[in-house]
């Protein structure tokens, strides 16, 4: 089965410095994505550091490499994005509005997310790597 991964906002940043297993995962991917969301998060954080065109010019040439794409959210992405907010809701386990629009895109183009955040292993059907 065709490895088929998207990004969170840490592990691109891994990526970047060329943390191995994260090299690895990329590289044996057959389809990247970087979500909308995880670019605009990225941005904002290159605009708060000292490398701003150094960071912004690495993104350029990562997401002009073949099998990258950025991936966007549309109608239906709201539904499921409503399905986990209920569902988290109820349960008592929200977690971050950015990420929860990240879980629902993953979610709905049936991707691996790779993360470190914690907090994505509390959503319904969320695969993580």
């Amino acid at each position: 089965m065709a490895l088929r991964i998207a990004f969170d906002v840490n592990r691109y940043s891994d990526l970047a410095r060329g943390v191995e297993p994260v090299v690895e995962a990329f590289e044996s991917a057959h389809e990247v994505w970087m979500p909308f969301v995880v670019l605009a998060e990225l941005r904002v954080g290159f605009r708060r550091g000292t490398r701003q065109d150094q960071n912004e010019r690495l993104l350029q040439t990562f997401l002009k490499e073949q099998g990258v794409a950025v991936l966007l959210a549309d109608e239906a992405t709201t539904h499921v994005y409503a399905e986990l907010h209920t569902a988290l809701r109820q349960r008592g386990t929200p977690i971050p509005t950015n990420d929860l629009w990240i879980a629902a895109l993953v979610i709905q183009h049936d991707l691996v997310l790779l993360t470190r955040d914690e907090h994505f292993r509390v959503v319904p059907r969320l695969r993580l790597m």
